[in-house]
């Protein structure tokens, strides 16, 4: 069983610090907050965090409390994350077209929607034996610029892979159980599956 994600401390308007950092990241991802990145809580942030909880069917009080911080950590990476999920995108799909590189990167963003995987992403990303870059060190390349743009548009909600939770390439798998897994779609060399 997966545990519940931790929620960061309440913050409100006049809170400050590198949990306001996060939230106004997460919230600058998601489209939602355009201020400056400061750590300060003021206005900006508090408008932000009320067009979050609307989207999202929550109380519009603009505060990040505990419901707040487990929905956004359900649908946002903060910055570790994001770069966590472009060195994925990288080593596992920087040959492929761009639309599978998002596609990587969404199945990432759909298992962390999921009960049944890590409920981070870097617990995701380092799940044993669920990425092969992680077990042949590619995961460790340098990302380019168009890896960070595909992360970018899988948490911003782009997803061609139409919500699956897996992929792989038919032509080097060894796994036999992945081909049970049903099949939705392939794009470049990787099917995506459920």
């Amino acid at each position: 069983m997966v545990s519940p994600v931790s929620a960061a401390p309440l913050l409100k308007m006049g809170s400050q610090g590198g949990d306001v950092f996060d939230l106004q990241y997460r919230l600058q991802v998601l489209g939602l907050y355009q201020g400056p990145l400061d750590g300060k809580y003021g206005w900006q942030t508090t408008q932000a965090v009320r067009q979050f909880q609307q989207k999202y069917g929550m109380s519009e009080d603009g505060i990040a409390g505990n419901q707040t911080w487990t929905k956004l950590k359900k649908v946002s990476v903060n910055r570790n994350e994001m770069q966590m999920l472009a060195q994925l995108v990288y080593s596992e799909a920087r040959g492929e077209p761009y639309i599978g590189q998002v596609a990587v990167a969404a199945v990432v963003m759909n298992r962390l929607r999921s009960g049944d995987f890590p409920n981070t992403v870097a617990g995701i990303i380092y799940q044993p034996l669920a990425f092969t870059a992680i077990d042949d060190g590619q995961y460790w390349l340098t990302p380019g610029k168009t890896a960070y743009q595909a992360a970018y548009d899988a948490v911003r909600g782009w997803d061609p892979s139409d919500r699956a939770l897996y992929y792989f390439n038919p032509r080097t798998a060894t796994s036999q159980w992945i081909w049970s897994r049903p099949q939705i779609k392939q794009i470049g060399n990787h099917i995506f599956a459920r």
